[in-house]
């Protein structure tokens, strides 16, 4: 059997890097590769070199380079354009006994790359440095400043002569470098500071070292950290000089237990300011991140959410516990309350706030002044968990979570089982609202979330969530509310496995208005004949919102008609302008937890099951005429042996 070749895989898993050459016509391009690759000067090269191969052990990371030569002739920019949009990095090059083609890059070459959306690394070559005008000499930096500031995607400038063999290796060293070790996820050029997602990291980092969380790292936990990242431990000199260029610069990044994280900052500020990217570079993935400063998919136990459409993900109850910990660590001033400073504190670990943006940003019950409450922190997991557990648990890694993240989740047991067994074990119940506009659907997410009554009509466009706990029969559940528009129902229904995550569903209508009852009755028909459809069907209930106004008339006559018919409570009357809502919260939260109950049939699931039933009875007729015919012809053979035997 052969034995399969072992690629190398580098930093940020790569297995090579592609660089394409490109620049003015006789810059220099096909010399400088040659040059790398033999490590001598050719006499003659082509216009346009083949695919040039570096070995994977050219450089320390020991990553493989492919360099792309380019021509430069017009006719051939869009093949020259096809490699560029395939390359990991760029060399632009120009002639320094040229001004006309460094003046090149700025005016074609650098546009061009945008024009082309090429987002990689630029490295910019001077070559032909033997060449240049000594009367006419300038620094690189003076001549380079202004295009680096006009293009920040340039990595680097380097000059280089081929013919003298100056600095010909570095040329593609930067290059990889800048691949493997990029600098735009950890640093701002124009600000000169960490980027904010690269602080969180390092910030998480940092407390992950720092063992007896004293908000130092003393010099065991230093050397713990050196032995982790660089598998070597740190000299006692060498911790001593660390600390000293630190405190030398920044005073408050010592104090007398050992490195500050302020101190730490610095030390990696002061690592990719001298070109050191790597060490940053190396500490960040040994922690589990990627080039996008979050943390690798693999770290992430994406197979412990595979689940059937109508299985849920929640958190298991030692998750919780573990996030009320949290809760009390970062109410700092103990209020019972998580104010937005303390949320941003929470999450400083973690690229950004997951709960800054819809549907979570305005979903919980906070208090006036944007506080949460502990049932409002906990509802807004069981909400990211429900909706993307992949995301809850990557934050709950970001927030220090100790244990295996593959069993800080759990999967719920199908809703279809769940209406067999009669009994739904879930803690957290998905509930779809539906209805008419200027229904009160609005009003009634607001009011689950302890937000005032308005009488400002605002038109739901997009779904929105409202989550909080209710507490029933001693028992503490997380309601989700769905609100679901009017003009969204058509697009939720179109999907097959729409209803398969819904526990339970709402009808909302206004009690004023025969107009609005009609519709939220043929809302109600529309839902229920999908899930008879497609087998996800659902506990259903009707909520006649606006029970403070004159209820339109035959207004009970043709609820209870349409009830009784379709075999569901009546309609539930509410008053969300006078805070009156008839334990509705709880009401929705024990029909989902008896699934088998209030599930309407339509007409049409009526004659449906009629069909099936006329069909079960022919089909026993049959069997037992079926059955006699076996018998008698059974008893006639026994009767005919019987016979034969008494003639002989």
């Amino acid at each position: 059997m052969a034995k399969s070749a072992t690629v190398n895989v580098g930093p940020g898993g790569k297995t090579g890097v592609r660089i394409v050459v490109c620049g003015e016509k006789g810059t220099g391009k096909s010399s400088l590769i040659v040059t790398a690759a033999a490590d001598t000067f050719p006499a003659n090269v082509p216009p346009v070199l083949p695919p040039t191969r570096l070995p994977e052990d050219f450089y320390p990371d020991r990553v493989p380079i492919t360099i792309i030569d380019t021509s430069s002739s017009m006719e051939d920019r869009s093949t020259v354009g096809e490699e560029l949009r395939r390359a990991d990095a760029v060399v632009l090059t120009y002639a320094c006994d040229r001004p006309e083609t460094l003046d090149g890059l700025s005016t074609f070459w650098l546009p061009e790359l945008r024009r082309l959306e090429v987002k990689v690394p630029v490295i910019v070559v001077g070559c032909k440095l033997d060449l240049r005008d000594e009367n006419h000499q300038v620094s690189l930096e003076q001549v380079m400043m202004p295009i680096m500031q006009q293009f920040r995607e340039i990595e680097t400038c380097i000059e280089c002569s081929a013919l003298k063999q100056i600095q010909i290796p570095e040329v593609f060293y930067y290059a990889q470098k800048a691949v493997l070790h990029p600098t735009g996820p950890l640093f701002d050029q124009e600000s000169q500071a960490l980027k904010p997602r690269c602080v969180s990291a390092l910030k998480r980092i940092f407390i992950l070292c720092d063992l007896d969380r004293d908000g130092a790292l003393s010099d065991a936990e230093l050397n713990d950290f050196q032995v982790k990242c660089f598998n070597s431990p740190l000299q006692p000199s060498e911790i001593v000089g660390v600390k000293r260029v630190v405190q030398e610069k920044l005073r408050e990044g010592v104090n007398e237990r050992g490195l500050t994280l302020a101190g730490f900052l610095f030390l990696h500020a002061l690592f990719i300011e001298k070109g050191r990217l790597e060490t940053t570079w190396t500490v960040l993935r040994k922690f589990g991140y990627n080039n996008d400063i979050k943390l690798a998919d693999e770290l992430i136990p994406s197979a412990s959410f595979k689940r059937a459409p109508d299985q849920s993900v929640e958190l298991t109850n030692e998750t919780v516990e573990f996030l009320r910990g949290i809760f009390e660590l970062f109410d700092v001033d103990n209020d019972n309350t998580l104010r937005p400073i303390d949320v941003v504190d929470l999450f400083s670990t973690a690229p950004e706030s997951p709960w800054d943006e819809a549907p979570y940003k305005d979903a919980p019950e906070k208090t006036a002044l944007d506080g949460l409450s502990l049932d409002g922190f906990l509802s807004q997991w069981a909400l990211m968990t429900l909706l993307d557990p992949a995301r809850s648990v990557e934050n709950l890694i970001y927030t220090g979570y100790p244990s295996d993240p593959s069993v800080a989740t759990r999967v719920t047991r199908r809703r279809r089982l769940d209406r067999k067994k009669q009994q739904s074990e879930r803690n957290v119940f998905q509930c779809f609202v539906f209805g008419p506009k200027h229904a009160g659907k609005s009003a009634l997410l607001n009011s689950f979330i302890g937000r005032p009554f308005s009488d400002d009509y605002s038109s739901t466009t997009e779904e929105r969530y409202s989550v909080n706990v209710v507490e029933h029969g001693g028992i503490r559940k997380t309601l989700v509310l769905r609100e679901i528009p009017e003009d969204g129902v058509g697009k939720l229904l179109s999907n097959k496995e729409s209803l398969a995550a819904c526990d339970i569903a709402v009808f909302v209508h206004d009690s004023s208005d025969a107009t609005s009852w009609k519709r939220a009755t043929e809302l109600l028909v529309e839902v229920a004949g999908h899930g008879e459809d497609t087998g996800f069907e659902v506990p259903c209930l009707i909520v006649a919102a606006k029970d403070d106004l004159d209820s339109f008339p035959l207004a009970i006559q043709d609820s209870t008609r349409v009830s009784q018919d379709m075999g569901i409570e009546a309609p539930v009357p509410i008053s969300s302008r006078l805070g009156d809502f008839n334990n509705i919260f709880r009401r929705i939260v024990s029909a989902a937890e008896h699934p088998h109950l209030s599930i309407p049939e339509t007409e049409a699931g009526k004659s449906r099951k009629q069909y099936h039933r006329l069909i079960n009875r022919s089909l026993m007729v049959v069997s037992v005429g079926a059955a006699v015919a076996i018998v008698g012809l059974a008893a006639y053979r026994v009767y005919a042996a019987r016979k034969n035997t008494s003639s002989s």
